[in-house]
């Protein structure tokens, strides 16, 4: 499956869902990820709850629910490569624009990077329909 094209044609809501080193799960809505290329992809993330989360535990399951009719959507089993401050960086990534003080008040933000461990459809574990 082609993750950029996905994600770029498809509209939906994502939920990210982590662990805490001692099991504990959590889920947040986010938006869809920058794909890198087809076995990386990257999250913007605040100080909150998930991102401490990959603080112990690297390991994160993203679900995308397409909107309209039915269960139609992927699944990314995700493992944490490493994370950038890179201020530039970061600004360059983001979607939703906030001005620099809304922006900071809501806390430093920080781009998380995610090998794609396994793709798969939102309900069952098939083949992904083409």
């Amino acid at each position: 499956m082609d993750l950029h094209e996905y994600f770029t044609t498809a509209q939906g809501t994502g939920i990210l869902a982590t662990a805490a080193a001692n099991g504990e799960v959590t889920t947040a809505v986010y938006a869809k990820p920058h794909v890198l290329d087809n076995s990386s992809v990257a999250l913007l993330m605040r100080e909150r709850l998930t991102y401490a989360n990959l603080q112990t535990n690297s390991h994160a399951s993203y679900l995308f629910l397409e909107q309209g009719p039915g269960s139609k959507g992927i699944r990314l089993y995700l493992h944490k490569i490493d994370e950038s401050d890179d201020a530039e960086l970061i600004r360059s990534m983001t979607r939703r624009h906030l001005s620099p003080e809304e922006d900071k008040a809501k806390g430093p933000k920080h781009l998380v990077r995610f090998r794609v461990v396994k793709v798969l459809p939102l309900v069952g574990d098939g083949p992904l329909a083409a």
